[in-house]
């Protein structure tokens, strides 16, 4: 492991997210940010629950109301609050800070074993809000979620070793006249593979693909060499 330290740079010096000013008769503090920070918090018009679009903006209200700030210093980190919620959509108005010479009126829980059971939602707006306050007179907790995760967006889901027990877009291709038939099903590839070719063995009229094999007598040919998956979807 290795420590570093930060020197100090025209009395003054950052260390994690305050910065140490020195005058000479006493030691001021102000919040520091990184100069590649941005005001990008999640949006106030984003499909988030409340709890998780307030959180950014609830934690920047309680480190102003704690840290001791000069007036100017509180007053320039109060502004600097009003334009990220500006610029991400969300009113002013929408969220009262806390008032630190309020004392809380939340009732201190008694010291026990109690645990409560938590239930995991997905969030997809209010209804999400009325289901859930079901939930509040039974001894049930309830956590919201979503799917839109950075995790989710960015990653690239593996496509499965078998590709043909999945469904979706798929294409067929006549290996003698190199014609193409695309189709889709809700079923897996392998199971509709065979219905094409049941028609075609059959001589049935339920298959297009089968249709045109046995007009112009072209081989059906098996399905590696012919079936290209061209979108699936996990059932």
């Amino acid at each position: 492991m290795m420590f570093t330290a930060e020197p100090e740079s025209n009395n003054q010096t950052n260390f994690l997210d305050i910065t140490i000013h020195k005058t000479p008769t006493k030691w001021t503090t102000s919040i520091h940010r990184k100069p590649t920070f941005t005001d990008s918090i999640i949006p106030y018009t984003s499909n988030h629950p409340p709890q998780h679009k307030q959180a950014a903006i609830r934690y920047l209200h309680n480190r102003l109301n704690t840290y001791h700030l000069q007036h100017n210093e509180y007053i320039e980190e109060l502004d600097t609050i009003h334009d990220i919620m500006m610029n991400n959509g969300f009113p002013t108005h929408a969220y009262a800070p806390p008032n630190p010479r309020r004392p809380s009126t939340t009732p201190k829980q008694k010291p026990g074993n109690t645990t409560h059971k938590w239930a995991p939602f997905i969030y997809i707006g209010r209804e999400t809000t009325y289901i859930t306050n079901i939930f509040k007179k039974a001894d049930i907790r309830i956590t919201l979620c979503t799917n839109n995760t950075l995790q989710n967006l960015l990653m690239q889901k593996p496509q499965p070793q078998d590709k043909y027990s999945i469904s979706g877009a798929y294409k067929l291709t006549c290996p003698e006249c190199n014609k193409v038939y695309v189709g889709q099903t809700g079923r897996s590839f392998t199971q509709r593979f065979k219905e094409h070719r049941n028609a075609f063995k059959s001589n049935r009229n339920k298959s297009n693909y089968a249709k045109h094999a046995l007009e112009h007598l072209h081989p059906f040919g098996p399905i590696q060499d012919i079936m290209q998956v061209l979108q699936y979807q996990r059932k």
